[in-house]
């Protein structure tokens, strides 16, 4: 290992490839088919898979492995501490619930944007969007909210570091262009992408900022395309959207002023 990362616990690292291995695409895997994808010797994946199982985080049927329900620990010990998704789960079951329309949260790592709480009022996407589902921050309406408020030199190690490809025909794959429209959605305080993540799909997202003033999250409103316009986007959904995005920001101020009293 070189200076710079001595503190790094390999097998750790390793361990945790194992579980990335495992995706909505590819749920049950061989130990080769695991060992091809994370580029590791045979024997170590062995090792990891067998040591999940008996930790309780995956299953086998001696052939194939799987994840287990408690996995999702993991991911909730997160959740847990950010505290931000269950201030915002109540709000966005009353959005959606009044506009009958499904309503995210999500927060920016690293290239992409992450699901922490979600109130799907029907099925818009051939995906199921759960907790911890990823997108290309670049190609969605919360991902523009969360990267136009980046600091410049930040964005531009986004830029930098992240392909711009075709999700749909209609996704903007222009670093010039997407620059125009972060700095539209810096001023108009929403930003509005028309079918760049899914053909048929149409959602509006707005910030919500926490004490310092800074972005923390995204929320949205997603609609069919070809159910609500582009106009109703902004008539009709904006609003309530703003609205609750102003409600959650109040409620984790207030839940930051107490935890500091």
């Amino acid at each position: 290992m070189s200076g710079s990362d001595v503190q790094l616990v390999q097998s750790l690292t390793r361990g945790l490839a194992v579980i990335r291995a495992f995706s909505g695409a590819r749920p049950r895997q061989t130990l080769a088919q695991v060992a091809e994808s994370t580029g590791l010797p045979r024997a170590t994946v062995r090792r990891f898979l067998h040591t999940l199982v008996a930790e309780g985080y995956a299953s086998s049927d001696g052939t194939v492995f799987w994840l287990t329900p408690k996995t999702l620990e993991l991911g909730f010990s997160y959740l847990s501490s950010l505290g931000l998704p269950a201030i915002a789960q109540p709000h966005l079951d009353g959005l959606s619930r009044t506009l009958n329309e499904s309503s995210s949260l999500t927060v920016l790592d690293g290239s992409d944007v992450v699901y922490v709480a979600r109130a799907a009022a029907n099925r818009i996407m051939s995906v199921n969007i759960t907790i911890g589902t990823r997108f290309p921050a670049y190609a969605t309406s919360m991902g523009r909210v969360l990267l136009a408020d980046l600091p410049s030199a930040q964005l531009d190690a986004y830029l930098a570091g992240t392909a711009l490809e075709p999700i749909t025909p209609e996704t903007v794959t222009s670093e010039d262009a997407l620059r125009q429209l972060l700095i539209d959605v810096q001023r108009q305080g929403y930003a509005i992408v028309d079918q760049e993540l899914e053909l048929g799909l149409r959602s509006v997202a707005c910030p919500v900022r926490g004490n310092d003033g800074k972005v923390v999250a995204a929320v949205n409103l997603s609609a069919h395309a070809g159910a609500v316009g582009h106009r109703e986007v902004v008539d009709r959904l904006l609003p309530p959207l703003q609205a609750t995005a102003s409600a959650i920001e109040r409620d984790l101020q207030t839940t930051t002023l107490k935890e500091k009293s």
